[in-house]
């Protein structure tokens, strides 16, 4: 494994998340010296019907019990609201799929609204065969 970073152009770290290294090891850094309070902060990035009692409850101790992890204990939140439903007003004409076949030319893009079109309908089908929350 190698040491060397190939830091990519600026006209791309200028929009990214994170920007840079340093930035990236003081999250990190952060992470690890306050885990409750960093993904807290994150978790405030999304949406949540009702949120969290509680970040985090775990034992990694054997000699303790079970292991086990449990994160934003209480909170409700849909993984497709996060990732789709919000992003409809703003994105939903840009693409937020697009797939590149094997062959020159095989390619297809979904829209944001176009996707939560199709996941709007699978979620029906899941319905109709009974499948439910849990």
């Amino acid at each position: 494994m190698s040491d060397e970073i190939h830091n990519p152009p600026s006209r791309i770290s200028e929009n990214a998340w994170i920007q840079n290294m340093d930035q990236y090891r003081e999250m990190y850094k952060r992470s690890i010296a306050d885990p409750e309070g960093f993904w807290a902060e994150e978790a405030e990035k999304f949406v949540w019907f009702k949120k969290w009692d509680t970040v985090r409850k775990f034992n990694y101790n054997v000699k303790k019990g079970k292991i086990f992890l449990e994160w934003f204990i209480g909170g409700k939140t849909n993984i497709t609201v996060n990732c789709l439903d919000r992003h409809i007003e703003t994105r939903g004409d840009q693409v937020a799929i697009l797939w590149e076949g094997n062959e020159p030319g095989e390619n297809k893009t979904l829209t944001y609204s176009e996707l939560l079109s199709e996941v709007c309908k699978f979620s029906n089908v899941l319905k109709k065969y009974g499948v439910k929350k849990g």
